[in-house]
């Protein structure tokens, strides 16, 4: 019986597909080359942009960049877009219709780059896609589906032949995506219900995530998105707690070191922590709220910290 790594082999070998599986930071980039020419789907963080030209370079194997494709616009997914198209400057880009108002023009009031912190170069896309569409990936009509919840305008891709699924940050095979809307009290839990029931409608036999291996098992993510959505409605404090120290981890994945003091005056005056940490009319609140998340880091052995005083650093334990 053929094993679960041979028939993933296979499943992208007829989609004409390599999926580039990156480190945190950058989303996956699924690179598709079909008759002299080559597509991507997501394209990483910009400060990983030398990576990502070079990998998708050589995943075309001298094939022209024809188009791009965002499953949603967080800067993990769409970060390397500008760099992409300054490098194959005849591609296009195609990104979720629901995204339109806030790229023509562009609008750092509402994307979500000023709101976290994160830094996205600039892009224009040339086509949208919305729930119902069709989109060409390495010479299959992949199926759009809306997937509101972690991004209010997401996207899937079906493909129905092989029942492949790409499905960004909808579903990941061991953990959960942030909620963001929760976070600015707009309710999202019952999307996030929606968009894993239309995945479990769909049947999908391989699913392409937006962050870690490609996987089989869909009915065990599955299970494991709807538990722990059922632990974040219980307490959703908790989702906030855990959207707080997930996206201080990313800052420091970025940074990689800093002075505390600086750490947590970043935490406290950034967007996305106010509302996560529930204390953006509270400046004294927001930096105990800042300290506490920082010494939770430290006291978990994810960040560490050197020296004392106004001179501590700290820094990401990644690799140690």
């Amino acid at each position: 019986m053929p094993s679960a790594t041979t028939d993933i082999a296979t499943t992208l070998a007829r989609l004409n597909a390599q999926v580039l599986v990156r480190g945190w930071l950058s989303a996956n980039n699924i690179v598709f080359r079909q008759g002299g020419r080559g597509q991507v789907v997501d394209t990483g963080y910009f400060s990983h942009v030398d990576q990502t030209l070079a990998l998708v370079d050589r995943a075309l194997a001298g094939a022209p960049l024809h188009a791009v494709v965002n499953t949603h616009l967080h800067s993990d997914h769409c970060g390397g877009n500008a760099a992409l198209a300054a490098r194959w400057p005849q591609s296009t880009l195609r990104v979720p219709e629901a995204s339109r108002t806030k790229l023509l023009p562009w609008d750092d009031a509402q994307l979500s780059y000023r709101l976290t912190g994160q830094t996205c170069t600039p892009f224009t896309p040339q086509h949208f896609m919305a729930d119902g569409d069709t989109v060409d990936l390495g010479g299959r009509p992949w199926q759009v589906h809306a997937a509101p919840g972690h991004d209010p305008d997401a996207v899937l891709l079906f493909e129905p032949d092989t029942a492949t699924l790409i499905s960004g940050d909808a579903l990941w095979e061991n953990r959960l995506a942030i909620i963001f809307p929760e976070l600015a009290d707009a309710p999202a839990f019952d999307d996030v219900a929606t968009v894993l029931d239309r995945i479990e409608q769909l049947r999908p036999r391989l699913v392409l995530p937006g962050h870690g291996q490609p996987f089989t098992d869909v009915a065990a993510a599955l299970d494991a998105s709807r538990a722990r959505l059922a632990a974040f409605r219980a307490a959703p404090l908790k989702h906030r707690g855990h959207a707080a120290r997930a996206l201080v981890v990313y800052h420091m994945l970025e940074h990689r070191q800093r002075p505390e003091a600086a750490l947590v005056q970043w935490i406290a005056t950034t967007p996305i922590f106010l509302q996560a940490l529930q204390c953006a009319d509270d400046p004294p609140r927001a930096s105990q709220a800042a300290q506490a998340t920082v010494d939770r880091l430290l006291a978990d052995g994810v960040l560490l910290r050197s020296g004392s005083g106004d001179g501590a650093l700290v820094r990401i334990a990644d690799g140690d």
